[in-house]
């Protein structure tokens, strides 16, 4: 999140409501805090990117004996590498390269094509809750979000954030609506409000749209502190997991 004005805040939302034609770039400004540029933004923007820092760090470190575990139950369970590369969109539409643990086979792209009628999510995401090419391994990582670990990677790098909204794949975002771009008007991240909502139970995408303006438009550090330590349970109980 960096230092923006919220000027034209009220031109933006009139947009969204009325169905006006939307210019190219998103209004990224108009969805922020009313309070953004103050001081205490500068200050907590400033406490959050040392939580991202702080946080990456002691993550890779503390859990990198787990990563070696999953490591080598990923190669006894199938062939394919550990790591899956990922291309994401990040802060205000800028690409950057991500890597999750490979939870599926490796021919999983081609198949998704003959998998699309059994989408259970509206929208331009995909998610199928019996997806047959997810491995055995991988089922249990889903479910327990420890794919999701080699993330502290990108949040070292400055691409992501321990707290925001879920950043999508380039084939997804070029099919967002113009309001859906404004989701990374904030660094894409780990866990937010989707992830201790229900997760894969929330089938409509507008729905996940919500769930992500409203993080943005009530963002402090205090609710990212607070939004951290609800993905704890979240995660352990594997709730909306699938």
């Amino acid at each position: 999140m960096t230092h923006v004005s919220t000027g034209r805040r009220d031109s933006g939302e009139m947009r969204m409501l009325t169905g006006a034609a939307e210019p190219r770039t998103p209004e990224w400004d108009s969805v922020l805090p009313p309070w953004t540029g103050t001081l205490r933004w500068r200050l907590e923007t400033a406490g959050k990117t040392v939580m991202d820092l702080v946080g990456a760090l002691v993550g890779l470190a503390v859990l990198s004996p787990l990563f070696l575990l999953i490591a080598v139950a990923i190669k006894i369970d199938s062939p394919g590498p550990v790591f899956h590369p990922m291309e994401w969109m990040g802060y205000r539409g800028r690409r950057f390269r991500g890597y999750k643990f490979r939870t599926m086979v490796r021919d999983a792209e081609e198949l998704k094509q003959e998998l699309m009628a059994f989408n259970e999510m509206s929208g331009p995401v995909f998610k199928m809750a019996e997806d047959p090419r997810i491995t055995r391994v991988g089922r249990f990582l889903r479910r327990t979000s420890l794919d999701e670990l080699p993330q502290f990677y990108s949040v070292l790098c400055g691409d992501m954030s321990l707290v925001g909204p879920r950043p999508p794949g380039p084939h997804e975002y070029a099919e967002f609506k113009p309001h859906h771009k404004l989701k990374l008007a904030v660094l894409p991240g780990i866990t937010c409000l989707w992830q201790v909502s229900g997760r894969s139970s929330i089938s409509d995408f507008d729905e996940w749209i919500k769930l992500d303006m409203q993080y943005i438009r009530e963002w402090s550090l205090v609710l990212d502190i607070k939004l951290l330590f609800a993905t704890i349970p979240a995660v352990v109980s594997a709730r909306g997991a699938k």
